[in-house]
């Protein structure tokens, strides 16, 4: 059975590379960028699973970033995964497939992201 493949976006190094060693041993692909643009990007050449999206970025935000991934893919699962809750009550988070805050206990993100790849 073939991975599958995982974008990552968080523009704190650390946090992808900690997504990508965990999510990885999952047994998921994983890709990881630091920027909606990056994002944007590698939307555009590959095909993903899923995006893990982080919300509060310098530049492009996670919601604008969101809403021009969406437009160009309306079908892409994506989990909006953020140190902040008040984002849940806006309107553009809404578009999302999930909402996670963050947290050194990845449990939740790891159910969300089973739950969105078997829609």
């Amino acid at each position: 059975m073939e991975k599958s493949r995982i974008l990552v976006v968080d523009d704190e190094v650390h946090q992808g590379l900690l997504y990508e060693q965990e999510l990885t041993d999952e047994g998921y692909s994983v890709d990881i960028v630091n920027s909606g643009e990056d994002a944007l990007e590698m939307v555009k050449q590959s095909s993903y699973d899923l995006v893990i999206l982080d919300i509060g970025m310098p530049d492009m935000d996670g919601l604008e970033t969101l809403g021009r991934m969406l437009s160009m893919d309306n079908k892409l699962p994506v989990i909006l995964n953020t140190a902040y809750p008040s984002y849940k009550d806006n309107f553009m988070s809404w578009a999302a497939d999930f909402y996670v805050v963050k947290s050194s206990d990845l449990t939740e993100l790891k159910e969300k992201i089973r739950e969105s790849l078997k829609k």
